[in-house]
């Protein structure tokens, strides 16, 4: 089954804490991006673990193998369940994640799934710097690498992860740009309703504003996950 993941895409540190009680036994993840991570720090991802929610650092990693090889360890070291790499750091980086993460103890707070950014969502045709390929096709090429390399799963918009999942079936797929119909696109380019992308084969929707903006945040996800559940 589908699982959602609240962004908590939120300007300041103390506006974190009661959102995710207020969705606590309701939505299972909660996602800390950068913003949030710099206001914050790690105490923050320790206090979203003991109210119960399983963390997905969103720093999208992207520098030479060893730094990534040792920044995958520090953050397995505070308890993060998933995070991201970028695809385009190329092979000899992701490789260099999953050792890492293979290389850890057995008493290591947590063995952090491996996720590797394709093409972001906020990009359309012709939009990406250097890259003449559709972004799509960019996505299917770059998640096909992603296997081989060794990494869990991709982040890419629901508009591919049907192809995805019938290329790659053991691949998981994360997808932002999640918008219920009716909201308000933003900056997202390329996006689709949780009950499309959960059809799709999504395995992960990240939903943050239609959320966080909403007069009742925990009716908006409750929402969302019925109308995930209606699509299984």
């Amino acid at each position: 089954m589908a699982q959602l993941i609240v962004a908590l895409d939120l300007p300041r540190k103390d506006a974190a804490l009661p959102l995710a009680r207020d969705l606590q036994g309701l939505v299972p993840w909660c996602k800390v991006g950068m913003e949030l991570f710099t206001l914050a720090g790690p105490g923050l991802l320790e206090s979203l673990r003991t109210l119960g929610f399983k963390v997905f650092l969103d720093l999208k990693f992207y520098d030479i193998p060893h730094t990534v090889g040792r920044a995958v360890k520090a953050a397995a070291a505070v308890g993060v369940d998933l995070l991201t790499l970028h695809c385009q750091g190329g092979g000899r980086m992701c490789r260099e994640a999953r050792a890492a993460v293979d290389g850890l103890a057995a008493d290591s707070p947590a063995r952090p799934l491996l996720f590797g950014v394709t093409v972001l969502t906020s990009f359309a045709a012709g939009e990406m710097p250097g890259i003449a390929a559709a972004p799509a096709d960019f996505a299917m090429n770059l998640a096909a690498d992603a296997q081989g390399w060794g990494l869990d799963g991709v982040v890419c918009s629901g508009q591919e992860a049907a192809r995805i999942k019938a290329a790659s079936p053991d691949l998981l797929c994360l997808c932002p740009g999640i918008r219920p119909a009716g909201t308000a696109a933003g900056d997202q380019r390329r996006i689709m309703t949780p009950a499309k992308a959960v059809a799709a084969g999504a395995d992960f929707l990240v939903v943050g504003r239609p959320i966080l903006e909403a007069p009742s945040p925990a009716e908006a996800a409750r929402r969302i996950l019925a109308e995930m559940d209606a699509a299984e």
